[in-house]
């Protein structure tokens, strides 16, 4: 496939995996990068040693382009931005922030730089910056969410019509027919978290994988919208979130339950109660747990067949 995204990522195919925190260890980026894709290592669940750590294996693991997810919102910013920069890592995705505080210093050290978004004001805010492509997320993608609930099926096209940089579709994407559908509406390329979150390579716990596998439709939702919206699976601190809000909570007291180290008691080590379970509404289409390169050849034959379906309307 020939699309501006393999062109500016030097890929075989326009497949970013998502650098989803928990869940996109060496192993995972890795192997995305050798089956022909973009894998990323997820920086928002790392300290600065952990994350040059998995820089250095990624390294030694393939020969291929990787990157980095830098949600901005954490700290060490500074810290985890020079150990990228010193270990020569050439692609950088930022999210959850504003793309200009970083995008020209990146850049300047021959970083390409996309940003991830949740509305096309954003978007137009990412051209501004000079950022070399955007992702356009819509509300159907698990973990951290733009507060409108644009799907992405509304939102790619509105997109597309007010920038003219490359594209990159993200938010309920798993199988090749909506790879399909994402590009058709405009994106030159996709994002997929949760697909990859459910493989063997995933640093995610096994526990937290099998949950996702049981997923159906309408077992996640998108919450905590005061703090940082979120979407999770409905597991019982779900639903204590819930119970507060229907007694009338506030900010405060959310923050106060939601406390520290939810995401990684849930997704890294496995309590499937008490812990944050991110995950997107596709997972209702996840039924197995495949390495990455058993996903690439399913993803690959069915945006075929999707193909070749729609070309004889």
């Amino acid at each position: 496939m020939d699309t501006n995204i393999t062109k500016i990522f030097a890929i075989k195919y326009p497949i970013i995996q998502g650098g989803m925190i928990w869940n996109s260890g060496w192993r995972l980026a890795s192997a995305v990068s050798n089956a022909g894709g973009l894998g990323l290592i997820g920086a928002g669940s790392m300290y600065p040693d952990v994350l040059k750590e998995h820089i250095i294996k990624c390294k030694q693991a393939t020969n291929k382009p990787f990157g980095v997810n830098v949600p901005m919102l954490y700290p060490n910013l500074e810290e985890i931005m020079e150990i990228i920069i010193s270990e020569g890592v050439q692609t950088v995705f930022t999210s959850a922030g504003n793309p200009k505080t970083w995008t020209e210093t990146l850049q300047k050290e021959g970083i390409t730089v996309a940003h991830v978004v949740s509305s096309t004001k954003f978007a137009q805010k990412c051209v501004d910056a000079g950022v070399d492509a955007v992702v356009a997320e819509g509300f159907e993608a698990g973990g951290h969410n733009g507060r409108d609930e644009t799907t992405t099926l509304c939102l790619i096209p509105n997109v597309r019509q007010h920038i003219d940089i490359p594209l990159i579709a993200a938010g309920g994407i798993a199988t090749g027919a909506q790879m399909l559908s994402a590009m058709a509406l405009g994106a030159d390329g996709v994002q997929i978290g949760s697909r990859f979150a459910a493989t063997q390579e995933s640093s995610a716990c096994d526990a937290f994988k099998q949950e996702i596998v049981k997923a159906q439709e309408g077992d996640t939702q998108l919450t905590l919208k005061e703090l940082a919206p979120v979407r999770l699976i409905k597991n019982q601190f779900y639903h204590e979130v819930q119970e507060m809000y229907q007694n009338g909570t506030t900010p405060e007291a959310l923050k106060e339950l939601l406390g520290r180290g939810r995401s990684k008691k849930g997704m890294f080590e496995g309590d499937l109660d008490q812990g944050e379970l991110e995950i997107g509404q596709v997972s209702a289409l996840i039924q197995s747990i495949p390495t990455v390169q058993e996903v690439f050849d399913e993803l690959i034959v069915d945006f075929n067949r999707a193909k070749e379906r729609i070309s004889r309307l």
